[in-house]
């Protein structure tokens, strides 16, 4: 198709590269919000969910914590399981862009910007 061209072949190439990186991004985006992770602390007392983004979406709080001798615990328990469903986002955001990387016949560690 792009024969005598000499470099310009190769540009076309990349060119094309680029835009269905740019197109597999937008789709990557598009599905991290729509998958979700949990994360939990105090064996379960307190759930958290979150999308792959990291939005938190749900919190749940076992309602046999809630004693007021106990609200530093709560508030702590709180803060663990968003920052457990924050860690969880991130690793499964990781893993796709990793899934991402292999397809595109790129390093797997290559930090593909998001």
């Amino acid at each position: 198709m792009f024969k005598g061209l000499g470099n310009m072949g190769d540009m076309a190439k990349m060119m094309k590269a680029a835009k269905d990186m740019q197109t597999r991004m937008t789709s990557l985006q598009e599905e991290l919000a729509r998958i979700t992770v949990q994360g939990e602390s105090g064996a379960g007392l307190v759930r958290a969910e979150a999308t792959a983004k990291g939005e938190l979406t749900t919190l749940r709080i076992d309602p046999a914590i809630f004693k007021a001798e106990d609200k530093e615990v709560v508030e702590d328990l709180i803060l663990a399981a968003i920052k457990d469903v924050q860690k969880r986002a991130a690793e499964r955001s990781a893993q796709e862009m990793r899934k991402i990387a292999v397809e595109m016949g790129l390093p797997p560690d290559m930090n593909l910007p998001m």
